[in-house]
């Protein structure tokens, strides 16, 4: 996974502030170019409608996007490409243009409403997390108001299978890259109440998901530092606030292996993950 080509949406609000504020911290410790894009409605031209209508409406746009993309060179600064695109859909606009300029990666901040420190999945998150062709960066809501100084670790939620093994060497190649330790967790939902057969089961899963854990840690590279832990909960989340969070952590989730290959697509548990968790959450695309 190449970390050189940072694309990041932004939208005079707070979560673009949080957007472009994850989005520098790639570009510091990667390092990487950053390119900020503003997405804004495409110009109608309708039968009917006056010339000067149409024209006013054209300037209108582009003096709105050119208001966005003032707010946001105050707070990246020079050294950084910005861009307006025109399309109907923020979401969609953001992969077209990840395609166009050869992002390795999109970030974008959390969908407003949601809880403060956490990720809400909006409509621009959702076309993303179904059709982008580079992995997606999701910053938690309010993450801009007080960034972390750097990455610290990278923590990969790990289930043996074609598609997490491939984002594994992915995380382990982004971790070497930024010079940070790596930690595969592996999530177990149990219920209240279990019958005997089920704890029996549970007890095999467990040791299942362990002997996975420690076979995928041995096969990472010498030079980097890896640990690994089984989180247990009634629920994703209960199972996450098991374990500690560093201030500059981020989790890698890979994407379901019965989406498309090189697409992003957002699996059940990695959806409940991405809402569960308080620090950013990178989904991959699929491949082998």
């Amino acid at each position: 996974m190449k970390l050189d080509n940072v694309l990041a949406g932004y939208i005079p609000e707070p979560r673009g502030k949080d957007a472009l504020a994850l989005a520098l911290l790639l570009k510091e410790q990667a390092p990487a170019h950053l390119t900020v894009a503003v997405i804004q409605p495409p110009a109608w031209s309708a039968p009917g409608r006056a010339r000067a209508e149409q024209s006013e409406w054209r300037a209108y746009l582009k003096e709105q996007a050119e208001a966005t993309l003032t707010q946001a060179r105050e707070l990246a600064g020079p050294d950084t490409d910005y861009w307006i695109h025109a399309h109907k859909g923020s979401g969609g606009g953001l992969v077209e243009l990840a395609r166009k300029r050869g992002a390795d990666v999109v970030v974008i901040g959390s969908a407003s409403g949601g809880a403060r420190g956490r990720i809400a999945v909006g409509s621009t998150a959702d076309q993303l997390l179904h059709s982008s062709s580079v992995p997606v960066l999701l910053a938690p809501r309010g993450y801009g108001d007080k960034p972390p100084a750097a990455f610290d670790r990278l923590t990969v939620a790990y289930r043996r299978s074609p598609g997490c093994d491939a984002a594994l060497r992915d995380a382990a190649a982004a971790a070497v890259s930024l010079g940070i330790p790596l930690r595969l967790v592996t999530v177990v939902v149990r219920s209240a109440r279990l019958a005997k057969i089920e704890k029996e089961m549970l007890e095999r899963l467990r040791d299942q998901a362990a002997t996975d854990l420690r076979a995928a840690a041995r096969g990472q590279p010498q030079q980097l530092h890896v640990e690994v832990e089984l989180l247990e909960g009634r629920t994703v989340a209960k199972a996450l606030g098991t374990t500690s969070w560093l201030p500059g952590e981020m989790i890698i989730c890979a994407s379901s292996d019965t989406g498309p290959l090189r697409r992003v697509f957002l699996g059940d548990i990695s959806l409940k993950i991405v809402r569960a968790s308080t620090c950013p959450v990178m989904i991959l695309t699929r491949r082998f």
